[in-house]
């Protein structure tokens, strides 16, 4: 990062001048001038300034060696300024460009631009209409001034909820403290806010979660920032008079007083109300023994009917057998009216879980996408992927109650290393699955050819067995390793059968040469319309199911899929690259286009379980990956559990 490098010069040296400082770093004195302010700006800040002497150079002045030593121990953990390899990536590019503009107070000029990050001016104008796009989805845009440069313009809120996710959205982990990125808010200023709030809500009985309580302090700081900077949120009067006659107002004026004392600064009227827009936004309520007739006490009929309609629309269309949780319609209820909130008043919402959600609950994240469409039709209001992946939590919770209050199944051990080896594995085996599995006995291999096993729904054997049995055979090593888990997993979720049930031999690419996402989503849609496979506008809806949250997971795996089942059975097409290709900001080499069968009866929570089970498995997945033919790769999806 060049201006680190500035100022470990600075620091280490008495009076530099801007000439050697541009030679040291291989750019122009226009480059170093530049970046000198922006340096100065940022240690204002920090106790510091930047000193120009004519005719001698420059000197670093300190006057608070504690905020500077902050400063300096800030910019070692977090990239705030110039990240590893900007210049290689359009995407890494573009975050710059937006990370640096709400920074900067000042227009930027392209020529810096271009120069900071080693591209043409040309490439930087492509570059830009990108982030136009970027731009506009939090209802900003850029402003080009003839030879002043540009800036991001737009409302304060907006402006703001923007700030959020590009200077404070790269350290979401829940638990950590150091989630400020932003370098003009000291991490002590974060605390007090932290400390503040959790005494608010305490006094006025209001439950948050940690993703919640980290949105909330973030919002918070940033506000303490702008204000100091002399930037306000506005409301319409009427708006403003809404906002004070909820209970959150008061909670607001609660916060705002004890961050005035605390902190010196005044916060007009509208910036109470902008805190009072987040707590309806992230407000919840501790549901742990409500029951559906509670529920309808505090919720809307409006909103408790869409929720309803929710339910009755996820069971029609994927089956899934939780209509009747009546936990989830509470959960639900509740989550959508905050929702709803965050979307009158133009708030984003940050999740950092939502990789893990769609990789670990896929079909809990599809039940999500079918809420949103609900929402969409009946409200107008448009649900982008962090918010359906926070329903997608509350359906994936419903699922996990769902397996927990399945019979349990009925198994026996055979083991042949003596009764110690045995007991080893059954308590092994109950710590790991609990209630999900009855174990009715322990028994060598002789005796269990004089047995009945017509109350068994399948063996376990450390040792294999030569003659087939009348129920499922599961061998295992005694000390149970990872795959050994997955495969009783699998028996217990009733995924008995292999993954090669859903692969097509004509329906199997492998080592192809694409560079973009939609090539090899025109590709596999256009082999599996001209299989006549399915009924429908495949390619379009793959396209719209993509556009709603991008299908790629980790792993180098990509699950492209429609947004409604058109085709005639259940099956897979696949295709494997010989590069990786970005798909929507994430490396993809294996892609399973998911083609759902469109009158459907068999269990698909069972099929996303083989699915999973196999496309979780970084070394499987990089084995498929090599296979060159469909022989190959038959064998090594179907032996790899074994």
């Amino acid at each position: 990062m060049r201006i680190f490098d500035i100022l470990h010069i600075l620091a280490a040296q008495q009076i530099i001048k801007g000439e050697h400082l541009a030679n040291e770093l291989n750019v122009s004195t226009r480059t170093i001038r530049t970046d000198l302010k922006e340096l100065a700006a940022l240690l204002s800040e920090h106790g510091a300034t930047i000193k120009s002497l004519k005719g001698a150079g420059y000197k670093l002045e300190i006057w608070d060696e504690q905020r500077f030593n902050h400063l300096l121990k800030k910019l070692k953990e977090q990239e705030i300024i110039v990240p590893e390899q900007t210049s290689s990536s359009p995407e890494a590019r573009i975050n710059y460009i937006i990370r640096k503009l709400l920074l900067t107070k000042a227009y930027v000029k392209l020529d810096d631009l271009a120069e900071t990050l080693y591209v043409s001016r040309y490439t930087l104008q492509s570059d830009l209409k990108d982030m136009r796009k970027i731009l506009a989805a939090y209802g900003l845009s850029l402003e080009n001034r003839p030879h002043n440069g540009i800036k991001i313009k737009g409302s304060e809120a907006k402006l703001r909820y923007c700030i959020s996710d590009y200077l404070f959205g790269k350290r979401d982990e829940i638990g950590d403290r150091r989630i400020s990125t932003l370098p003009m808010i000291p991490d002590e200023d974060m605390e007090l806010i932290r400390e503040i709030i959790l005494e608010r809500i305490e006094l006025n009985q209001i439950e948050l979660s940690d993703i919640a309580l980290n949105n909330l302090m973030i919002h918070i700081a940033i506000a303490c920032k702008r204000i100091r900077d002399g930037n306000y949120v506005s409301y319409y009067p009427s708006e403003l008079k809404k906002i004070e006659a909820q209970k959150e107002f008061n909670v607001a004026s609660e916060i705002v007083h004890d961050l005035e004392q605390q902190m010196g600064h005044s916060f007009p009227v509208a910036e109470i109300a902008y805190i009072a827009v987040h707590l309806l936004g992230v407000r919840t309520i501790v549901t742990a023994h409500m029951n559906e007739e509670d529920i309808k006490t505090i919720i809307d009929q409006d909103i408790y009917d869409l929720t309803v309609e929710i339910l009755d629309q996820i069971e029609q269309q994927l089956k899934m057998d939780i209509r009747s949780d009546k936990e989830l319609l509470v959960g639900l209820c509740l989550h959508l009216k905050p929702l709803i909130n965050r979307h009158k008043y133009g708030m984003n919402s940050r999740n950092p879980m939502l990789d893990k959600i769609k990789a670990h609950y896929p079909l809990a994240f599809e039940a999500g996408i079918i809420a949103a469409e609900i929402i969409k039709l009946r409200l107008g209001i448009q649900i982008e992927e962090n918010e359906i992946g926070y329903m997608a939590i509350h359906i994936g919770g419903a699922l996990e109650r769902k397996k927990m209050e399945g019979k349990p199944k009925r198994t026996i051990i055979v083991c042949a290393s003596g009764l110690g080896s045995a007991k080893l594995l059954y308590y092994k085996l109950q710590s790991i699955f609990g209630s999900r599995l009855e174990i009715v006995g322990i028994t060598g291999l002789y005796k269990l050819k004089q047995m009945s096993l017509d109350t068994i729904d399948f063996v376990i054997s450390t040792i294999p067995l030569s003659e087939p049995l009348s129920v499922p055979l599961i061998h295992v090593n005694t000390f149970l390793d990872g795959s050994d888990i997955h495969k009783l997993e699998s028996t217990l979720s009733e995924a008995k059968l292999p993954a090669v049930q859903y692969v097509r031999k004509k329906m199997v690419f492998l080592q192809q040469k694409f560079d973009s996402k939609l090539k090899v989503l025109e590709f596999l849609s256009q082999k599996i319309q001209a299989a006549d496979l399915v009924n429908g506008p495949l390619l379009e809806s793959v396209i719209e199911r993509e556009a709603v949250s991008p299908t790629a997971f980790g792993n180098l795996v990509a699950i492209p899929h429609p947004m409604e089942p058109l085709a005639h059975s259940t099956f897979w097409a696949i295709c494997t690259l010989q590069k990786a290709i970005d798909w929507d900001g994430k490396p993809v080499q294996f892609v399973c286009m998911l083609c759902i069968q469109r009158r459907k009866t068999e269990d698909l929570q069972n099929m996303y379980n083989i699915m999973l089970g196999f496309l979780n498995n970084e070394n499987l997945v990089q084995r498929l990956i090599r296979c060159k033919t469909y022989t190959e790769f038959v064998q090594t999806l179907y032996h790899h559990n074994e």
